[in-house]
């Protein structure tokens, strides 16, 4: 099976012309993501010229707009990079193009905004990642002729390989440094699913797709304050997850009431806290790190104790 997006899937990037477009397309594409269009209406009908590190140049055609995309290249997935003014019409655009996964990197959505596309896409069965999120990677099995590994966002490729790890996390950065800690285990897929109040993609959700697959043998959950994501996840988890998990919360020394980093990271009561979650976490046997090092050494630990690896 494939998680979260279907093995060499056509993907279009709309915003690619743009400045975020232009660099991350370009690191996507020698990432081996099968990119078969971008989207801009005023540069419709032109070619954009990539380089894949020694690899003779690809050039890549840009559409109107979403369904004239779709409709000329069968494309199945979208990557959003345009300004946060532009991005509720790029997601509505691309659900009603016919779109079935859209990864929205756009930071500073409107909260409304972001709610009006998720339920959208909840009716016409379309899977949203992010908004405000590095995105998504899978990782190619080497010993499986048909796995083919595919990098949507702007998580870096070439730190880890594949391995029995599923990733979830609601920060960017520590995204990259649990991927780097444990690149020695490797991972079946990594999923930054955003910081923001409201996401296309929960950590539960996001569970459930691990849980599922035959390839996952544990997973990593990186959480942070704000929200009762965590406690959802965790309460779910101990009634139906046969997957062992382990986790690692950012901002135990957040003040109450500011922001840290992401628009969802705000604690506001009890529940919020990184404290709050850790607690949760732990009494259905989740167990939590203090950092991202001592996260990393106990899932070696779980994995070896639960003969995994």
């Amino acid at each position: 099976m494939s998680l979260f997006v279907e093995n060499g899937a056509p993907v279009i990037v709309q915003g690619m012309t743009g400045h975020q477009g232009m660099t991350h397309t370009e690191r996507m594409l020698k990432a081996g993501t099968h990119i078969v269009g971008g989207v801009n209406p005023r540069k419709a009908g032109t070619t954009v010229s990539f380089a894949q590190g020694r690899e003779p140049s690809v050039d890549i055609p840009v559409y109107a707009d979403c369904a004239a995309a779709r409709q000329a290249t069968g494309a199945t997935a979208s990557v959003i990079f345009v300004p946060p003014r532009f991005a509720k019409s790029a997601m509505l655009e691309a659900i009603d193009a016919g779109i079935s996964l859209i990864v929205v990197i756009t930071e500073g959505i409107p909260v409304f905004d972001t709610a009006y596309c998720v339920a959208k896409a909840a009716e016409r069965g379309v899977r949203i990642i992010g908004p405000n999120c590095p995105g998504l990677m899978t990782l190619s099995d080497p010993e499986d002729a048909q796995s083919k590994g595919t990098n949507l966002g702007i998580i870096p490729d070439g730190i880890v390989g594949h391995g029995p790890l599923g990733l979830i996390s609601k920060s960017g950065t520590l995204t990259y440094q649990l991927m780097g800690e444990l690149s020695d285990i490797g991972f079946t897929a990594c999923i930054g699913i955003g910081g923001d109040p409201i996401v296309g993609t929960t950590l539960l959700e996001a569970l459930q797709t691990f849980n599922d697959d035959p390839h996952t043998k544990a997973c990593v959950l990186i959480g942070e304050i704000g929200g009762d994501a965590e406690q959802q996840a965790a309460l779910w988890a101990h009634e139906h997850m046969s997957k062992p998990i382990v986790a690692y919360i950012a901002g135990f020394t957040a003040p109450e009431g500011k922001q840290m980093g992401h628009a969802g990271a705000i604690v506001s009561g009890h529940r919020g806290t990184a404290q709050a979650k850790k607690e949760t976490l732990e009494s259905v046997g989740i167990r939590v790190g203090h950092t991202p090092g001592e996260t990393a050494n106990i899932m070696r630990e779980v994995l070896k104790t639960q003969k995994l690896i």
